[in-house]
């Protein structure tokens, strides 16, 4: 790739391949469909676990948790069992932008708050708190609020009214263009990625929607989809022949039905024991063998890296059989729960691999597995109807010398190589 050629990257989150192409073959997303004819189009898998502020810190990257040093969007702080949230100071390994001399424009990519110096622009995506510590340099700020720019949607809304939540996911949606054509025309920049988040908000709430067509807010479902494609279409006309496209998301998407509470299941079987019967993570007693925190990352209560761990590390794979059993033949309204497992060492690779959860849990479609100390039952129905996957997400790219090579399962791991190689030409 030539100096002058440029790297655009729009991230779609959450949306799973098969949406993606349905959209495309429907008309529902025609920019998206003539891109897909044009370039490359692949299933991608995504992180273990498959949450955003994994997966993009993965595709941001180029390494694994164990590299990169984030496991979910809550962690433990060492030796304890307090709850922290990770974030972009805890990220490990350099995101791409940080290790090219070129300037780039970083917007709401997921897990990159607070922001700090770089060589060009960077707005944080969520969890971002404080537009102040959310955008680099700072001079940027007062225009962004006069473009009424928003960090995220306000989830809290769809708890109240699905008519509110969506009209401030489409005033989100408006002020994220608005402020990716700002910083498109007034800065200099050899690299532009831009996430739209939203996305994984609608299918949350809204998956129904999608796969109902008499669904109340079925049009509205699919025009927020056409808003985006429109926007599509119109970075695919300001980029030349010789620039790099790439649109990808970080995790799939699939019908829910059940939440299933981890800690719940660990508690009947008596893995997991709490002091004075206070379901806390504080009130671990010495008993437990075993215990989760969200989504689904289960930490063997090992002693010496626990206030309270009495499980000796010889013990840990004996442990391990246990739980697997247990969860492997874990049914709900007469469905296996479990799609997957994964131990840490089969997954995770590099210094900070120890930090990450013994055992991952992967849920059959129309589950969803949850940490939730207090809960009085095994599962129930919440009032999310979508939930993430980890085998399906997506990768395009518009290539016009048709030369990269591109695996045939790429993961989110693969994305930084790409771009290397393409740069490399």
């Amino acid at each position: 790739m030539t100096k002058s050629a440029k790297t655009v990257i729009i991230g779609l989150d959450g949306i799973p391949y098969g949406m993606i192409k349905n959209f495309a073959e429907t008309g529902v997303m025609p920019n998206t469909a003539e891109l897909i004819n044009q370039g490359i189009f692949r299933k991608m898998q995504s992180s273990i676990p498959e949450v955003s502020s994994v997966a993009w810190s993965s595709i941001i990257t180029g390494e694994n948790p164990g590299q990169h040093g984030i496991f979910g969007f809550m962690d433990l702080f060492p030796n304890s069992y307090k709850m922290r949230f990770p974030n972009y100071n805890d990220l490990k390994a350099p995101p791409f932008w940080e290790k090219r001399s070129r300037r780039a424009v970083i917007i709401n990519v997921p897990s990159t708050y607070p922001v700090r110096e770089m060589n060009g622009v960077h707005v944080s995506g969520f969890v971002s708190i404080d537009l102040q510590k959310a955008v680099y340099p700072s001079f940027l700020i007062s225009k962004l609020e006069e473009l009424d720019y928003r960090l995220d949607v306000d989830s809290e809304k769809a708890h109240k009214s699905i008519d509110l939540f969506l009209s401030d996911l489409d005033k989100t949606l408006d002020a994220r263009i608005e402020c990716y054509r700002y910083l498109w025309d007034n800065q200099d920049w050899a690299t532009f990625m831009l996430v739209f988040t939203g996305t994984d908000r609608l299918m949350h709430f809204l998956w129904d929607a999608y796969e109902d067509k008499e669904h109340k807010y079925h049009d509205l479902f699919i025009e927020h989809f056409g808003k985006i494609d429109r926007t599509i279409g119109e970075i695919g006309e300001r980029i030349d022949d010789k620039d790099l496209l790439i649109i990808l998301s970080d995790h799939g998407f699939e019908r829910l039905e059940k939440d299933v509470y981890v800690n719940y299941l660990l508690r009947e079987k008596g893995f997991l024991q709490f002091k004075n019967n206070k379901p806390e993570l504080a009130s671990i007693d010495f008993r437990t063998k075993a215990f989760a925190l969200d989504p689904a990352r289960i930490y063997v209560n090992l002693k010496g890296k626990y206030p309270c761990g009495t499980v000796e590390h010889q013990e840990r794979n004996g442990v391990l059989r246990q739980l697997e059993e247990l969860f492997g033949s874990l049914v709900v309204d007469g469905r296996k729960v479990i799609r997957q497992m994964h131990r840490k060492e089969d997954i995770y690779s590099g210094p900070r691999s120890e930090s990450g959860p013994d055992l991952i849990l992967i849920a059959s479609e129309g589950f969803n597995f949850r940490s939730k100390l207090s809960a009085q039952d095994l599962a129930e129905k919440s009032i999310f109807t979508g939930k993430h996957t980890q085998h399906d997400a997506f990768l395009l790219l518009k290539d016009s010398s048709h030369a990269l090579a591109i695996p045939d399962d790429p993961s989110v791991f693969d994305v930084v190589e790409i771009m290397n190689r393409s740069e490399e030409r």
